[in-house]
């Protein structure tokens, strides 16, 4: 397992760094990709998906909709289409719910809207923030704010934990880790802004702005991995797919992603 996990992650940095390097169409559709994979996995974690094998109308809606939110924030440069494509996939939601009444519970068409929104359009900041100006620099603070914290939590966990985080929900996870997670972004934020960026951003105090972002974006990231072990709790499963080996799904490996890129998005704005 250890291996696989390893080779996995390797591959994971290899097409992590192409796909944000070139950016582009490439990291549009690698980013679509692993949206309508993320939105199956949620449907089925919540058992939202058909009995029979074929898919639903929800489904198809839900595909559809995320479709055209990643058409329209490629090919345009208005972002309200972005808000308007999220009300419409709503409202085509709400269409079926009144059409086909009482099929489906109030609750279900909520949690149809969920699985769109929680993984698909989150995901959709890290295409949002490499298409800022600077975004080929400023893209990298999402995955150093989250699988930079997530390292760095697992080490000084392992070495110092002694309080839980959260006992009943993830019992491994330490006050020290989570603490050493912060701290260690907060470090390679500095670092990566000093070495890296401030040559390029030379009228503005690039590093303390990079130290802030990192750490209130590992701050985010640990509660977005937290939330996403709370559903699978909720739900009684181990992972929500199989499709990374040794990792499980889309939504397993991205969980703090997820949460940490609309974050570094709205502070980018505000502060660079």
């Amino acid at each position: 397992m250890f291996v696989t996990r390893t080779i996995s992650a390797v591959v994971l940095v290899i097409v992590a760094l192409v796909t944000l390097l070139t950016g582009g169409y490439l990291l549009a559709g690698v980013l679509l990709f692993l949206s309508l994979v993320a939105f199956r996995e949620l449907m089925q974690t919540c058992k939202l998906t058909g009995k029979a094998k074929g898919i639903t109308v929800p489904e198809v809606i839900g595909y559809a909709g995320i479709i055209v939110y990643y058409l329209f924030m490629v090919f345009s440069e208005e972002r309200e289409f972005l808000f308007l494509t999220m009300i419409m996939i709503l409202v085509a939601f709400m269409f079926l719910y009144v059409l086909t009444f009482p099929k489906y519970h109030a609750e279900q068409i909520m949690s149809f809207f969920f699985c769109v929104a929680y993984g698909p359009i989150m995901l959709s900041f890290i295409y949002l923030v490499r298409s800022l100006p600077y975004g080929e620099y400023t893209v990298w603070m999402i995955f150093i704010s989250s699988w930079i914290c997530d390292t760095c939590a697992y080490i000084v966990g392992m070495l110092f934990g002694k309080h839980k985080l959260a006992p009943v929900l993830s019992p491994k996870k330490s006050i020290e880790g989570a603490i050493g997670g912060v701290v260690g972004s907060a470090v390679v934020g500095a670092l990566y802004g000093y070495f890296f960026v401030e040559r390029v951003i030379a009228d503005q105090n690039v590093t303390w702005a990079f130290v802030l972002i990192s750490a209130v974006g590992a701050v985010i990231s640990q509660v977005g991995d937290l939330a996403a072990s709370a559903i699978k709790r909720n739900h009684e499963v181990k992972d929500y797919g199989k499709l990374i080996p040794g990792h499980g799904g889309v939504m397993d490996r991205f969980d703090s992603v997820i949460f940490t890129a609309p974050i570094i998005y709205l502070l980018v704005l505000i502060m660079l």
